[in-house]
């Protein structure tokens, strides 16, 4: 399993058999997955969804959105529970204009979910921890999602 690494973007490769959740990158040193969604730039969510073998969660987010900060601990408690089966990532539309405008978003917040390459689903509007887990394996399916 391929994962890219939030701190410097390097592709780090997991040995089947070993717990994804103890990775650390072979670059830089950082833990692979702390259980917390990562910001990201528009370059390094372009890495991410090109070079990762798990799934991409990403939400779309501003700082003056009220609804976004009512999700942001939603998302977070998400993250806690699905990490390493997902790869949970933050982008701030107001920093990435561009990236986001080429992703289609016209409300926020917006999680968008990315797998091989592509995107799998979109969804917006704030939901709780719960709702996320079952959009998730709505679209991913049974076995991924756990919680």
């Amino acid at each position: 399993m391929h994962v890219v690494c939030t701190q410097c973007g390097s592709i780090n490769r997991i040995a089947a058999g070993k717990p994804a959740c103890e990775g650390r990158c072979g670059k830089c040193g950082a833990t692979l997955f702390t259980g917390q969604p990562a910001d990201v730039t528009g370059d390094g969510l372009d890495r991410q969804i090109a070079r990762s073998d798990i799934p991409i969660v990403v939400d779309i987010w501003a700082a003056w959105c009220g609804p976004c900060r009512v999700m942001a601990p939603e998302y977070e408690a998400a993250a806690r529970r699905l990490e390493p089966d997902f790869r949970f990532l933050k982008l701030d539309s107001e920093a990435e204009p561009a990236m986001a405008s080429r992703l289609g978003i016209r409300g926020i917040p917006t999680m968008l979910l990315f797998h091989g390459g592509h995107e799998v689903a979109r969804k917006s509007g704030a939901m709780p921890s719960s709702q996320i887990s079952a959009w998730l394996r709505q679209h991913t399916g049974p076995g991924r999602v756990t919680a």
